[in-house]
């Protein structure tokens, strides 16, 4: 697709009448800032002054090492293996960040919830499949148990201290959750048997709820318990995973693949069953005037759905629709089983659809997309956001980010408009967007899903950006438009969970999967954090410096 710098510069659109209004429903929710007074408003003449601020983008590079652009710097906040509390350590692969403030004076002092989504047999429970000609025969209960502990969420109390976050160690609030967490179905009929589930894992991305609780979203579920799959005749049959974990635990797949809620007062979590069960990469909020509350999910997968759930109560993420996108003709379609006589002929209630919420939005004729991961609402503008990041099926090796505006700005619409302006590709510096994020002045970031299969390849089409990276598009300023690169990753990670503090100072970002490509635990492809025992450490990172202030610089009405 081709890339225009004014035309995306309109894709983003810039207020013209001298103030943007950075909406209520915005704060706390998606990986958007949370300032810490509500209704601020953006001096727009301030904003464009920024543009003498000259950002000095990276190169791409394959350097093992964590690479950030002048201007900037980063201390790490916790990493795998970290003790958070006198029985629990934190998690592998760490994913989504999001942080909730104690008190909406003080930024400084909170709660940091983290997604721990796969783990790396050879380094978590020291099984190594390629030892074995049948690995099956090794694998014991106790290196899955190690694995089912180190996925799920982390939740720490971190507080910054002379301008350096760390945790607060054996605070009584940090916890685990885990794949052995018990956790309720916030549903009225029990899925195969149960109202009570055991775990999470897969936990990708996420979001917080208006009330202060957070949400994790399982991806890829099938690769732990496998999956129920169905055939012409519509009988079950059970494909099995790759980590083979129902072989020591046979728990139902379809207790897997929901958002999650966890509440952060005492860790308690419920599985909502109305937002559909497919490989949900994030749960983006935005809660209406009534207080009623949309939902948007994507399906991250080739060939699969952009979905929101829109609730018939206020507050609520169990009453209400779910919809899947037709991004051809601008349409939502409904997801009920009621109203639906295709659905009807397919299958036997509503439980059943949202078990089966993928097929049930195939037979509605929903538009097939190329993996759609985060979705971020933009606060300028209100339209929704949608990174698809590739699908080798169709040489799509690149991906893009989508638009949806929603009928006349209203969220609960079933109408919209969807268009691409912006392309990955060489010619455009980036490739694979994955996580959005929107700071405070409304410039765009976003980070970049190389797989590290296929990085740094002679002979494949990512060889030219190297490492994965963080980029930025700066609204305002003489750079407004341009893609930058302001961080690179070590070598085979991927970074993940942006997500700003609530003064805007402060960037939470994750260093997933260093060293992924490892063979030989003697020989890792990546040292990464360089703690001196010569293995790679999945970190959560806390990014500071000038440059990250004076792009979130606000100008705060007092008198309004």
């Amino acid at each position: 697709m081709e890339y225009n710098r004014r035309k995306f510069i309109n894709f983003l659109g810039k207020a013209s009448i001298g103030t943007v209004i950075v909406p209520p429903f915005l704060l706390g929710c998606g990986n958007m800032a949370a300032p810490t007074k509500k209704n601020m408003e953006v001096n727009i003449k301030a904003l464009e002054r920024l543009g003498a601020l000259a950002i000095e983008g990276l190169a791409p590079s394959n350097k093992d090492d964590l690479l950030l652009a002048n201007g900037l710097a980063y201390h790490i906040i916790v990493r795998w293996g970290d003790e958070i509390g006198p029985k629990d350590y934190f998690g592998f692969n760490n994913d989504f960040t999001c942080f909730i403030p104690f008190n909406d004076d003080d930024p400084t002092d909170g709660l940091l919830w983290v997604n721990h989504e796969y783990v790396n047999s050879m380094f978590v429970s020291g099984f190594d499949a390629t030892q074995y000609t049948n690995p099956d025969a090794h694998r014991t209960r106790e290196q899955v148990d190690k694995e089912m502990y180190n996925v799920g969420g982390s939740i720490v109390r971190i507080k910054q201290t002379s301008g350096k976050w760390e945790v607060v160690k054996n605070d009584p609030q940090n916890r685990r959750i885990t794949a052995k967490t018990p956790m309720t179905l916030n549903w009225d009929d029990p899925i195969k048997g149960a109202s009570t589930v055991i775990g999470t894992h897969s936990n990708c991305s996420g979001g917080i709820t208006p009330w202060k609780t957070f949400l994790t979203c399982e991806e890829n579920y099938d690769t732990f318990f496998g999956e129920t799959e169905y055939d012409d005749n519509d009988q079950p049959l059970h494909r099995p995973s790759i980590y083979g974990w129902e072989k020591f635990y046979p728990y139902p797949p379809e207790h897997y693949g929901w958002v999650v809620e966890v509440d952060p007062k005492d860790g308690s979590a419920q599985k909502h069953i109305a937002i559909g069960r497919y490989a949900h990469e994030c749960c983006t909020l935005y809660e209406l005037e009534d207080k009623r509350v949309v939902a948007y999910s994507g399906d991250d997968h080739n060939n699969e759905h952009l979905y929101k759930f829109v609730s018939s109560k206020p507050g609520s993420l169990k009453e209400g629709t779910l919809y899947v996108a037709d991004t051809v003709h601008g349409k939502w379609l409904s997801l009920d089983w009621e109203s639906q006589p295709k659905l009807k002929e397919r299958f036997k209630n509503q439980t059943e659809v949202l078990v089966r919420t993928r097929e049930a939005a195939k037979i509605l004729g929903a538009t097939e997309l190329n993996r759609p991961e985060d979705i971020e609402i933009d606060p300028v503008t209100g339209n929704v956001l949608v990174s698809l990041t590739n699908n080798y099926g169709k040489n799509d090796f690149h991906g893009s980010i989508l638009k949806i505006a929603e009928t006349d700005g209203k969220y609960d619409a079933l109408t919209f408009r969807a268009s691409t302006y912006m392309a990955g590709g060489e010619e455009n510096g980036f490739s694979c967007p994955d996580n959005l994020a929107f700071d405070m002045a409304g410039n765009l970031w976003f980070t970049s899903d190389m797989s590290g299969s296929k990085m740094n390849k002679e002979d494949g089409p990512y060889m030219p950006f190297k490492n994965n990276s963080l980029f930025v598009v700066p609204r305002y300023g003489k750079e407004q438009g341009t893609v930058i690169r302001l961080i690179s990753a070590p070598n085979d990670a991927e970074l993940t969970g942006p997500w700003f503090s609530p003064d805007g100072k402060t960037l939470f970002l994750s260093v997933q999967h260093p060293g992924e490509q490892t063979t030989d635990l003697a020989n890792p492809t990546s040292t990464w954090p360089f703690d001196g025992d010569n293995l790679p450490k999945p970190s959560v990172v806390a990014i500071t410096g000038d440059l990250i202030e004076k792009m979130n610089k606000l100008h705060v009405l007092e008198n309004r």
